[in-house]
Order: structure tokens, then sequence, then C-alpha cells
């Protein structure tokens, strides 16, 4: 039998993983940009002459990038799709006159990754097992939508077998390899857009390893609620933020709801083509503090959405090291230099973190399961790192028993690992029905 690929198809990376022996390894990706084992899960589309008048220069991850960077004003960049994917609002997004659903985009991504790849993976590969997450991302997701949509685009790409695993879940299963003995296991999957937890009891049997779910949960709040408190607090303000103007006779305050747009990356991605970025540059005019809704625009214009992103994410990354970094986005010029104290960023994501602890007292609740009866727990993502979430667990747990690791390797290397098992579909989630319906693991039935 052809071997299975793991896909975790991620909100800022997306990894490819095959099992090779024991042992499982990364898919490589060769691009313009050079080699990588991870992908960053976005798209550029250029027009090129070369091309034909219709056709479309399409690139991904670091590729993507660059193309973006090199040619300002002409590239349509997208980025953090995957949190479209359980929205029944999103219907699409023009590129260059064309509409794109997310079934759409995410067929493109997968076939660019295709042929960095060098092969055709629908023919490569047996069977695929795409990690999803136990709560999509949105204020009002519907998974199964989601998982109807991600079918649809693994059936584009021609996989002839497709499964669904709950990301945590292969996270655990990657992390299990390495047990000494039968433990209970508790895994918290920190993503761009989510935190899912699983908690498993694993015993090996005969030199087997087998797997009791006891139960999972989630929501709909990770690393990048926590780069947008940083832009609310720090970036907005020098846009506009907080400003008035003046309509007729009364003075309001510019409308929130655009800084909502620009402060969320797969928002910014698509708000140059919204109504709402037509009536921001309309609202200059009456505004009693032009220039800095000028700045607002100017960043929109100019594409500046991912060094921002890049900006954001070092401060919140330097932030788990030090007590202070200093903010510093060249764009916004030298009056944008901030101190931003590790302090006020845990203040600023107390709400984000109430309900990160809030989805991890579910699982132990629904499961009626003591933090003393857990044997490990597993941190997963780089918004581990993150001193007041690390505190939740310690908490909770012993340090010894909390470990972390793999941050981009372990969902995808697990869900390759359980590609293998004769056991399959007692670990998959149907695309057709919602996850509550049916077990995750082994022994569900």
């Amino acid at each position: 039998m052809a071997p299975a690929l793991g896909l975790d198809f991620g909100t800022t990376n997306t990894v490819l993983a095959v099992q090779d022996g024991e042992a499982t390894h990364s898919v490589g990706f060769d691009s313009s940009a050079g080699h990588s084992d991870a992908m960053r899960t976005c798209l550029s589309f250029m027009k090129d002459a070369k091309l034909g008048a219709q056709a479309l220069k399409v690139e991904a991850g670091a590729a993507a990038i660059r193309t973006f960077i090199d040619n300002p004003g002409e590239v349509r960049f997208l980025q953090s799709i995957k949190t479209f994917a359980a929205s029944a609002i999103f219907q699409g997004t023009l590129v260059h006159a064309r509409r794109h659903k997310f079934e759409d985009l995410m067929e493109v991504f997968l076939k660019r990754l295709e042929a960095y790849s060098g092969s055709t993976l629908g023919d490569r590969f047996g069977r695929v097992v795409a990690g999803r997450p136990v709560k999509f991302a949105g204020s009002n997701p519907d998974e199964t939508l989601a998982l109807q949509r991600y079918n649809e685009a693994l059936t584009r790409v021609g996989f002839p077998e497709i499964h669904f695993v709950y990301e945590p879940v292969a996270a655990a299963f990657y992390f299990a390899q390495n047990l000494k003995k039968d433990a209970t296991v508790l895994v918290a999957d920190f993503g761009g857009g989510t935190t899912d937890y699983s908690l498993i009891r694993f015993e090996s049997h005969a030199g087997k390893l087998n797997a009791v779910p006891l139960g999972h949960s989630g929501v709909g709040v990770a690393g990048d609620h926590f780069d947008f408190r940083i832009i609310d607090n720090v970036v907005s303000p020098q846009i506009g933020k907080g400003s008035l103007y003046k309509s007729f006779d009364k003075v309001l305050e510019v409308p929130s709801n655009y800084y909502a747009n620009f402060g969320r990356w797969n928002q910014l991605s698509i708000f140059k083509t919204l109504k709402d970025f037509q009536d921001l540059k309309q609202l200059v005019r009456q505004s009693l503090d032009p220039e800095r809704l000028e700045t607002f625009i100017d960043l929109i214009e100019h594409d500046e959405g991912y060094p921002l992103y890049q900006a954001v994410s070092a401060t919140k990354m330097k932030l788990s090291q030090e007590d202070e970094v200093e903010f510093y986005f060249p764009p916004l010029g030298q009056h944008s230099k901030r101190l931003v104290k590790r302090q006020a960023f845990e203040s600023w994501i107390t709400d984000d973190l109430r309900q990160i602890e809030g989805a991890l007292d579910e699982v132990l609740v629904k499961t009626r399961t003591l933090p003393g009866a857990i044997d490990k727990v597993f941190l997963t993502g780089g918004t581990s790192f993150v001193p007041a979430v690390r505190r939740i667990f310690e908490q909770r747990f012993d340090r010894d028993r909390i470990e972390s690791g793999g941050e981009l390797l372990s969902i995808a290397h697990g869900l390759a690992l359980i590609g293998e098992r004769e056991d399959i579909t007692d670990w998959t989630v149907s695309a057709s029905e919602p996850a509550n319906v049916k077990g995750i693991a082994a022994g569900t039935h």
C-alpha cells in the first residue's frame, strides 16, 4: 500500500510528514526562496505577461512573501486563510477580478506545495490524514462546512482516501512515542487561531501502542489574538483609533470596526477590497486628526500588513524572555517607538487567557479528571512559551510533568503515524458529521 501523508494545514505554517520505517520525516519543499520543511500558509498572486493575459504567477510560503515584498502594489497577498474555513459568511474573495472560494484557495496552496515537493501527492500517497482543530476559529464556526471545504480541496488535489483527526490527538500520539510507561496525557495545542486540548490514556499491549480518549475541548483563541492585543493597544492609537470626526453638527468617534479589520491578519489581506476601506478614505476629509487616518490608509495601500505582522510577532516573542521591549515600526515614523512592558501585555490578554483556561477547565470537568491524575502535560505551539500561558499549567500541575517541543512538527508527524495504523477509522472524524458525534481514537467503541 502507498504510504500515508500527514497534513498539518495550519493558520501560520503548514507541514507535511510521512512515516519511514519506525521514524517519520517531513516532506521537503524547494521553491525560489530555497529549501524548507515547513511552509508559511500564505499565497501571492501576480499578473505575468509571459504567462498570458489571464494567467497569474502564484507562489506559496516564503516564495509568496518574497514576491510580495519585491513587487509592491502588484501582488495580491493572502495569509491565515485557514481562519475562513468555518465561516459561512466567507463566500470568497476577488483575486485580480476572479473570485476564489475557500476551497479554491486551499487547493491552490496545496498544489503549490505539491510542485515544490517535486511529486504528485495524490499519486505518491495512498491516503491523507489531515489535522483539524477541536474548535475552528471564528465567532460562529460551522465545523461541518469547514470539513466539507477541506474535503473538496483535498479531493481536487487527487487523494484517493481522506481522513480527519483532531490536531491535539495527533500531537499526543507523536509525544506518546517516547513514553516509557502507560500514562494519562493532556495535550494543549496552541495554534495561530485556536487552542485545543485532548486528554488521552496511552497503554502499551504486546508492544503496540493503544489509546483511549477521555475527552477534548477547544476555543477559538490563540497566538493571533495576542498579536491583535498589541496592535490594538500600541499601533491602532497611532493611526486614528479613538480620534474624532465631524458629521454635520455632531462630533463622533472613528468607528472601531476599521481597527478590528486592521488588527486581524486574515482580515487584513482582504481589507483593501472591502467597502469599509473606501469609507475610511472618505472619512479623512471629516476627521479632526486627518494625519493619523492618512497614515492608516498609507499602511493599507502600501501593503505594510506583513512587515507589521513580523514586528508585532517579534515583540510578543521578546516579551516571553524580557520584562519590557521596545516596539518600533519604521513605516509609522520615529515617533512610533513605544516601550511595551510584559505586565501591560498580560493585562491586555486577560480575557484571552480566561477563555484558554476555561477550555482547560471544560475538558477536566467533562472527564471528571483531577490534575493529580494526569501523568504528563504536553504543550505544543509557539504561544506555549508566553509566561502567562505557562503559569496556567504550572499552577495546576507539577513542573516536572510539563513538557513542550515539536512546535512545528508534532501534529504532522503524529498524523503520519496514525495514517499507517490498521485502526485508522477509529481515530478519525467524519467530514459529514459534527465532531461530538464520533469518538476520536482507539477504544471508543
